[in-house]
């Protein structure tokens, strides 16, 4: 009898773990597909159309500033709606678990939250003394909530009260009785926003192409005779990415890229007449050519990290090469913008 039970609980037990054993392979598989479902990055959208929407279909609705805020609150509703939605927060699998998509999260962030701080101070406005927009003035603070919030509140809430702020200027724009929303498509207004952007594009090549590892220069007070720094600083530094934040910058420059082809798009629309005065609108286009190359399908496993002229391929560089392109073709639009 005892040994006839000991027999039975032998085989229960087997079965219980074999069980156990199945229902973690199931757990880990699902989540293995639902990871690699979540890191797909969203396409590019068309930003007329967009903006079409919201006029009902309208062509003659399109008056400066419905393209751009159109198209800021479709790239927030992207970042909050795409697959697995926004992940930066998570706490549970698979998206702690994931890496490279909250890095293009963050890198679409920072164009959200520079777009928004340039629609509320210049942008909307006729001139310094001249009052914020009471939205736009709500919209910006909540995109500048830190991005791994998860309670109390959390990220994606702060995220849609922004963009319901958005939402209700744009309403505003599009009213024809309403006086106090107003967007105004200049030449200043576009080059002071385009200032931000080469300064984030600037920094980002900087930190791609330390990959490899570079001893640089120090150029930091090279450009004025009398400038002065709160610390000495050595003539020769020493720059490299770590090797685990080396996809992390990868990802960041992706999702900045991405952001920025939709909001110079809308550009070329709002200030169509500026960038034909201008004679601007290749440059611009040119610049929009460089970013979607960085939008190419990643058929590698992961962002490789060869030496500048190795046999294996580095990213990096490759990236550094598209950013640096449009980051002095920002540098020359500005200055054409400039021009009488």
């Amino acid at each position: 009898m005892t040994a006839r039970w000991l027999e039975l609980r032998q085989r229960l037990t087997g079965r219980l773990t074999s069980g156990i054993g199945a229902a973690i392979a199931g757990v880990a598989l699902i989540i293995l597909v639902l990871m690699f479902y979540w890191s797909r990055e969203p396409g590019v959208f068309n930003v007329r159309e967009v903006a079409l929407r919201q006029t009902g279909g309208e062509e003659s609705r399109l008056w400066p500033g419905v393209v751009t805020t159109s198209t800021l609150i479709e790239v927030v509703n992207t970042l909050l709606k795409k697959p697995g939605g926004y992940i930066s927060n998570d706490l549970m699998p698979p998206g702690v678990l994931m890496d490279n998509m909250p890095n293009w999260e963050f890198g679409v962030l920072v164009q959200v939250r520079d777009l928004a701080k340039a629609l509320r101070n210049d942008l909307s406005r006729s001139q310094s003394q001249s009052t914020e927009d009471k939205d736009l003035q709500e919209a910006e603070p909540s995109f500048n909530y830190q991005n791994d919030a998860w309670i109390l509140p959390s990220s994606e809430s702060e995220y849609r009260d922004g963009r319901d702020a958005l939402q209700r200027y744009l309403t505003r724009l599009l009213d024809d009785d309403d006086q106090n929303a107003q967007f105004y498509a200049r030449a200043d207004n576009l080059r002071d926003w385009l200032v931000l952007v080469e300064k984030r594009l600037g920094s980002l090549s900087q930190r791609l192409s330390a990959s490899v590892g570079q001893e640089r220069i120090n150029v930091d007070l090279g450009s004025e005779v009398a400038a002065a720094g709160s610390t000495d600083e050595r003539k020769v530094i020493a720059v490299k990415t770590p090797w685990l934040e080396i996809d992390d910058v990868f990802y960041e420059a992706r999702g900045t890229a991405w952001a920025l082809i939709h909001f110079l798009h809308a550009a070329e629309i709002d200030f169509a007449s500026v960038l034909a005065k201008k004679n601007a609108q290749v440059s611009l286009g040119q610049i929009i050519r460089e970013l979607e190359g960085t939008q190419d399908t990643m058929w590698s496993p992961m962002v490789l990290n060869g030496t500048g002229f190795g046999l294996v391929a580095n990213h990096s560089l490759v990236m550094a090469s598209y950013l640096s392109r449009a980051n002095a073709a920002i540098i020359d639009l500005r200055r054409l913008l400039e021009q009488g």
